[in-house]
């Protein structure tokens, strides 16, 4: 496990992403929401007191065991299920920062439950989404997050607890003098291949490798974003583009632990936009009511790419914070179907009205899943000016 002098540097490097991911400035009083799962309760120990130390206000909240969550979505009548207290309402109204620990205890306890009521759920809590993203356009609010190591997590990706555990510590540079030096600079680093692809005016982007052959248009006032200090770790660099423009096909050859479920081997075949037809080696029909929870669920709210570069990560870790960055011998690309991020928008997000979303083509979901390809893979950026550029090969940006 993570020694104190580890804990405290992760401590340190996850309020740097606070700030960093916030447009607008912390100051004393600040509310902080810190939720984490019972395996990470030492860490949350730090930031509490970091937090004080800072004057802020954090509220401590730990998650559900797994017994406890499996109790909720087996036991819970239809008016449970989507129950919301006007307590979440107003806490989620009143915060001005969100850090989310994340220790799964077990990765599969839910794998006979409806996945329709695990979907109803997630339909009935948007509102507290909303809420934060509604905040965070106005640069009111920031948020991040992280993983402490389990038993469960090494277990499901068929590592010793010690070799998941370095996997983290390497990630996130807790192994470095000063981790969060290490960070600004990969951060200044993103600045430039960030600046270099939104140069360009795409018409769409051609992704291919064995198992993708797909067209993404990024649409009319889109930007690439990424490495903004959401997530520690963090690496990918995205957009969020045109939902309506997304046709071909997608393969995710990372596993997927979703909803204490397993999924494996996702192929999504997209027309006109939308998904129509999904497959799966496993979890396949798990998959299939996922992309039926809501009318934006089969829709492309994310495409990513993370350069081999910059991740440290080389190892499957049965996380998506960690395999959405997974470096590795060729890098990867992730698909999201649901939810857009408004942050991609080239203006002011939080002038963006529901028709102007509309018009742009972002897309609303309840759902946000990120699928994973680590193939060896190249992106062909469609020029509107009808040339064609590779700017991904290789596992990395060729800026």
């Amino acid at each position: 496990m993570l020694t104190k002098k580890q804990l405290d540097k992760y401590a340190d490097v996850l309020l740097w992403g606070l700030k960093a991911a916030r447009s607008g400035k912390f100051k004393r009083g600040d509310v902080v929401l810190v939720q984490f799962d019972l395996p990470a309760v030492r860490l949350a120990e730090f930031l509490q007191a970091k937090l004080l130390d800072m004057g802020m206000n954090p509220v401590v909240r730990s998650g559900l065991t797994p017994v406890m969550e499996h109790n909720f979505y087996e036991k819970a009548n239809n008016k449970q299920l989507v129950f919301r207290g006007s307590w979440q309402d107003d806490l989620y109204k009143n915060i001005s920062g969100r850090i989310y620990l994340h220790a799964p205890a077990s990765l599969t306890h839910l794998a006979d439950i409806d996945p329709k009521r695990i979907g109803k759920v997630a339909v009935a809590m948007k509102p507290l989404r909303d809420i934060m993203r509604n905040k965070e356009e106005k640069g009111a609010l920031g948020w991040t997050l992280c993983m402490m190591p389990t038993e469960e997590s090494a277990k499901k990706a068929k590592l010793s607890l010690r070799q998941y555990t370095n996997q983290i510590i390497k990630a996130c540079y807790l192994d470095r003098p000063n981790p969060v030096g290490a960070w600004k600079s990969v951060f200044r680093d993103a600045i430039a291949i960030k600046k270099w692809m939104n140069s360009m005016n795409v018409k769409y982007y051609h992704v291919e490798s064995e198992g993708i052959d797909l067209k993404i248009r990024p649409g009319d006032r889109r930007r690439w974003v990424g490495i903004s200090g959401h997530n520690i770790p963090s690496f990918e660099l995205f957009i969020s583009p045109d939902w309506r423009g997304t046709e071909g096909t997608y393969l995710a050859n990372q596993p997927s632990f979703r909803s204490g479920n397993f999924v494996e081997g996702v192929k999504l075949t997209f027309r006109r936009g939308s998904v129509s037809e999904a497959k799966a080696r496993k979890g396949e029909t798990f998959t299939k009511k996922q992309l039926l929870m809501d009318r934006g669920a089969r829709r492309v709210g994310e495409f990513s790419l993370t350069d081999k570069r910059f991740s440290k990560i080389n190892r499957f870790m049965a996380s998506t914070l960690y395999d959405e960055n997974y470096g590795g011998r060729y890098g990867n690309c992730h698909l999201a179907v649901g939810s857009s991020y408004t942050d991609t928008y080239d203006g002011d997000p939080a002038k963006l009205t529901k028709d102007m979303k509309d018009k742009l083509g972002f897309n609303d979901s309840a759902l946000h899943w990120d699928l994973v390809n680590i193939e060896k893979k190249s992106v062909t950026a469609h020029l509107a000016s009808g040339k064609k550029l590779v700017v991904y090969d290789n596992g990395m940006f060729r800026y």
